[in-house]
């Protein structure tokens, strides 16, 4: 028993558009005969090399302290201080933080305009 011939591209396994450029028949794959498989072809990754885990570091804790000597001395200074909230303090250490990770360490004016920020309201 033959197979039928491809609807599509009418047995010759090519087809052709408007601009004469000619390529394989996507219905029969240049076989020229109709296909015996459903319609679709499932393109779905099923190698093993497609499930394994992707590299993704491991997501690192946030830093909570300052990591240079002069970032740690200004932090605890600011925790010292009696003047200002708990929310302010969390707030200015994180700040501190920061300033450290863009600038590599704490500038002379930074601490400047930290310290002044701890100070107490002048009477």
């Amino acid at each position: 028993m033959m197979a039928e011939t491809c609807g599509i591209c009418g047995g010759d396994g090519r087809i052709a558009n408007s601009f004469g450029n000619t390529t394989t028949c996507p219905s029969c794959h240049g076989s020229g005969r109709r296909s015996d498989e459903g319609g679709l072809r499932d393109v779905t990754k099923t190698k093993a090399s497609h499930h394994r885990p992707t590299n993704v570091a491991a997501v690192a804790e946030k830093q909570t302290w300052p990591s240079t000597l002069e970032g740690g001395q200004l932090a605890n200074e600011v925790r010292a201080s009696a003047t200002v909230s708990n929310e302010t303090k969390a707030k200015l250490t994180r700040e501190i933080i920061e300033h450290e990770g863009s600038h590599g360490k704490c500038t002379q004016t930074f601490l400047k305009k930290i310290r002044k920020q701890i100070r107490p309201p002048a009477p």
